[in-house]
């Protein structure tokens, strides 16, 4: 009987011109340096990896034969979209304004975007999956922030469901809050069991499963 054999995706290669300059941008995004690797020949590498992922980049001198910029569509699953860009904003990096896609491939308004054309604003319903905002690196390699606050069904195991950061959490917590209230209003009294129905809310919220009304 075969077995299946864990495996880990941990790091995406970003090719970059200015290796100094590169550090600069991504030190100044808040990203925690992991590496910096330097050879004193003709070799050097480093790794930065964004709050909360389990997943780095890394760039350097030799480190990949792509030419600068042309990595696309790099994203960044966030669960507070207009959090991430003012905090972007606060460090003084450009970002777009948020975006949905208008559902219709009339031009590659942003190839990466699967060849959409990008309509102002989130989108209407606020569906997860649906709302993003973009920013490049000064090589102009293309990061998309991508708003997620639940989970396609089967995309996370809820025995094992976790939440990456404080700010992670806490998002969580409000959305949880918000639906309580709706849930509180249907019973026409006092949720005693609250906790529980909190934490029903959350789980089944990031691993897609029906949420409790």
């Amino acid at each position: 009987m075969s077995t299946s054999i864990d495996m880990k995706f941990e790091i995406v290669v970003i090719p970059v011109s200015d290796v100094d300059r590169a550090k600069k941008f991504y030190a100044n995004l808040g990203w925690r340096l992991d590496a910096d690797f330097d050879d004193g020949k003709d070799f050097r590498v480093l790794q930065f990896t964004p709050p909360g992922s389990g997943c780095s980049v890394i760039f350097g001198k030799n480190v990949t034969a792509a030419a600068p910029g042309s990595a696309q569509g790099l994203y960044l699953i966030v669960s507070d979209l207009e959090a991430a860009r003012k905090e972007l904003i606060g460090r003084g990096v450009e970002v777009s304004e948020t975006f949905h896609s208008a559902g219709v491939y009339a031009g590659p308004d942003e190839p990466y975007l699967f060849g959409r054309v990008r309509a102002s604003g989130p989108d209407p319903e606020h569906g997860s999956y649906r709302s993003f905002a973009s920013f490049r690196d000064p090589d102009g390699n293309g990061w998309l922030f991508q708003e997620v606050t639940k989970r396609l069904e089967g995309r996370i195991d809820p025995a094992t469901t976790t939440f990456a950061s404080v700010s992670d959490l806490a998002s969580a917590l409000r959305r949880a809050e918000h639906a309580h209230g709706a849930h509180e209003a249907k019973l026409g009294k006092r949720d005693e069991n609250w906790p529980d129905w909190y934490a029903a809310y959350m789980v089944a919220e990031q691993s897609g499963a029906k949420l409790p009304e």
